[in-house]
């Protein structure tokens, strides 16, 4: 049994993610093999987690994943010496309505696997009252582990001594206090942080942070307060074909860990090829898989892309091709930048794309097929989780799935099929019956 903590916030916006990354880079330095996680459905982090302590991050989802799900991916803590897990949003932020298994908050992620909270608190234009923050989450749930709090953006010693003070009265213990500093933000964009391939230096960004932590922080404190670890079992989803060229470059990225690995567990072997750089899938795939990722930044260069077109025509012509979300939009007519410049795509479904009419679309989704999808049978419920900005102009080939939202409402953005080709705007997690 692994222990762990999982580092959590009142809310966005707190610092958890600088504070997770040095975390992950000082316990990693000290020696330790660190297995990181991610709490709630967010595809970007985890390739950060990697670059911090050279372990794969996986997502674990009490929302999207039954117990069989969440059992084989706490596996991957087998020869750890600890685990860290990073929160979503604030600790017990979720959903309004119960789904498979739960709200699908960061709490019940630290309570299914017994892991104490790390609270970062930001302090600033407070003092004591911040301990009435951190006491109202400590007693929120009682049976919750609560490790105890980070303080973040803390301006002086005089700052430090009565927020100190606050924290001890409420019976509260301070692990670590983190000064102001205005350099310790990551780079973001509308999608949250930029991806880590994308960061200019980011051995070097994360070596501050571990730098900075190492400083101000408790760091025996925070192993010392690690604890539960409850591993379970269960199968990763099966691969959906023998062999899947995987978009893989800056526009197309987002693929969740767990799904990758249980392919290639499972005997699959991945194809990768990169659309920027006008490369065509394997001719010899069995499946084309197009993740999510930013191609509205890259419409231009994806327009002219003959090599890359040409291929994925002449692959769906007899074969399955799948995109998600951004992989969606570039299978589509069209995709209309913030600008409003119109850029071809590959004209493999009718759907028609814009930026310059933006909305934001977020949430969990809940998707039963109308048709096959490579890897699910009609009638099959997905789980997944949608987040994009773009609005839809034009689609007029048939649906894939009925899709709701994880309160059970309708949810407009279907998904579309033509021939052997299929986009949904959600990022698959995991079917119901493989959760």
């Amino acid at each position: 049994m692994t222990k762990g903590i999982l580092v959590s916030a009142p809310s966005s916006g707190t610092g958890k993610t600088t504070v997770m990354l040095g975390l992950l880079r000082a316990l990693a330095d000290d020696g330790l093999a660190v297995q990181p996680f991610k709490s709630g459905p967010d595809y970007i982090d985890p390739a950060f987690h990697r670059a911090a302590c050279g372990r794969a991050s996986f997502n674990l989802d009490t929302w999207a994943m039954g117990e069989s799900l969440l059992g084989a991916i706490s596996t991957e803590a087998r020869g750890a010496d600890i685990c860290v897990a990073e929160g979503s949003m604030g600790l017990y932020d979720g959903v309004a309505t119960r789904g498979q298994a739960g709200f699908g908050s960061s709490a019940e992620t630290a309570a299914r696997m017994g892991w104490p909270v790390v609270l970062v608190v930001d302090v600033g234009g407070q003092a004591q009252s911040a301990a009435a923050t951190a006491l109202g989450f400590q007693a929120y749930n009682p049976n919750l582990p609560f490790a105890g709090v980070i303080l973040n953006r803390c301006a002086s010693p005089r700052h430090e001594r009565l927020a100190r003070l606050g924290m001890d009265q409420a019976g509260i213990k301070v692990l670590g206090v983190l000064p102001r500093r205005g350099d310790l933000a990551l780079p973001e964009r509308h999608l949250g942080l930029i991806q880590a391939v994308e960061h200019p230096d980011l051995n070097a960004a994360i070596e501050g942070y571990a730098t900075f932590l190492r400083d101000h922080v408790d760091l025996d404190a925070i192993r010392a307060a690690a604890a539960g670890g409850n591993i379970g079992q269960g199968e990763l989803p099966k691969p959906p074909a023998g062999r899947i060229a995987l978009a893989r470059d800056e526009a197309f990225s987002f693929t969740y860990p767990h799904l990758l690995k249980g392919w290639r567990d499972g005997g699959a072997e991945i194809l990768p090829f990169s659309p920027l750089a006008d490369e065509a899938p394997a001719a010899d795939a069995d499946l084309v898989w197009l993740p999510g990722g930013y191609p509205e930044l890259h419409a231009g260069k994806l327009a002219a892309a003959e090599t890359f077109r040409a291929g994925l025509r002449k692959h769906a012509q007899t074969k399955p091709v799948h995109g998600e979300c951004g992989g969606y939009m570039a299978l589509g007519e069209a995709l209309i930048d913030k600008e409003g410049t119109r850029h071809q795509m590959a004209g493999l479904l009718g759907l028609v794309t814009s930026y310059e009419k933006r909305k934001f679309h977020l949430g969990y989704r809940r998707a039963v097929l109308e048709t096959a999808l490579p890897g699910h049978e009609a009638k099959t419920a997905l789980r997944g989780h949608e987040f994009h900005y773009s609005t839809i102009l034009e689609q007029p080939d048939a649906p894939l799935a009925q899709v709701f939202d994880a309160d059970g409402n309708d949810v407009p953005e279907t998904g579309s099929v033509r021939g052997h080709v299929t986009g949904t705007f959600f990022h698959l997690i995991t079917a119901e019956d493989h959760a």
